[in-house]
């Protein structure tokens, strides 16, 4: 059995994994405003982490083989990972990436929406009160009031659209890995997902000659450093959560605040007072809302 970490080492683990996760974020950009596209960093990261999955696997023998019946669902799983990193990107590339974030944060309710009219679990009024605190603080972020929406859509509009496509791919993946995907081992799921991706971004890409890589040393250090924060957050994970409580999860809710913070130092995105209680407002909803749901 593998042992247990304190709860408080826990969760400054997964405080790192959240934040190196939004370095991820952050590195896109970078690589995205010195020429790499996004198809580009979508293939990179996908075949590092595959790499370093595939590595995993065999290390501690976990077999590849995947049971028969379950082979197209986890290949859908799949393709949905290539659409939520493409859209997610692609925001990531038109507006600042914690609204981003914040904006692609919704999966989390549409998966429990997508519970509810599946029938795998029942209405609750109870979560009805976290979701419209997230939704409040969501129109903080994008300043949605009448005499500012016009030109706030206008200049976030194109990045929300995609984040938000990108959250409903998503809450599929999560449907389907809490549903559908349990008998196959978390691991073996995550590389077969991040493969599909990685063949969905080069074929996609090379069909569009969209492949474009960066034009300077620095959009590929940025480059290099999707593929890196991202391996070293999502193995983290991997090792650190089967060894804490369930709710300890709600930690990974940290993401959108930890990119507030860096997107202002290394992007110069700044925001306003009014976007950050927001930001604020919609993490802790959902972090309450994933509390419920323990």
């Amino acid at each position: 059995m593998d042992a247990k970490l304190s709860p408080g080492v826990g969760i400054l683990l997964l405080l790192a994994c959240s934040t190196l996760f939004a370095s991820n974020h952050v590195a896109a950009r970078i690589a995205f405003d010195h020429g790499a596209s996004v198809a580009a960093a979508v293939a990179l990261r996908a075949a590092g982490t595959a790499l370093v999955l595939f590595c995993m696997l065999r290390v501690q023998g976990i077999p590849l083989t995947l049971p028969h019946g379950l082979r197209g669902p986890v290949l859908v799983a799949g393709v949905l990972v290539a659409v939520q990193s493409y859209c997610l990107f692609s925001a990531v590339a038109l507006i600042p990436a914690a609204l981003a974030l914040l904006v692609f944060q919704t999966s989390v309710m549409l998966y429990v929406l997508i519970c509810w009219a599946s029938g795998r679990e029942a209405p609750r009024l109870s979560s009805l009160a976290p979701m419209a605190l997230a939704l409040a603080g969501l129109a903080l972020v994008l300043d949605v009031r009448p005499a500012h929406f016009a030109a706030s859509w206008a200049q976030l509009g194109a990045g929300v659209l995609w984040a938000f496509g990108g959250a409903v791919s998503f809450a599929f993946v999560y449907y389907a890995n809490g549903y559908v995907l349990k008998p196959v081992d978390g691991r073996l799921r995550a590389f077969v997902m991040t493969a599909v991706t990685t063949v969905l971004a080069l074929a996609g890409g090379a069909a569009t000659d969209a492949l474009a890589l960066p034009g300077d040393g620095t959009g590929w250090v940025g480059l290099a450093l999707v593929t890196v924060f991202y391996c070293v957050a999502l193995s983290l994970l991997f090792v650190v959560l089967p060894k804490l409580p369930p709710t300890s999860s709600v930690a990974l809710n940290f993401e959108p605040i930890a990119l507030l913070a860096l997107a202002w130092v290394f992007l110069g995105q700044a925001v306003t007072s009014a976007q950050i209680a927001g930001a604020f407002v919609t993490v802790g909803a959902i972090a309450w809302m994933g509390l419920m749901k323990k």
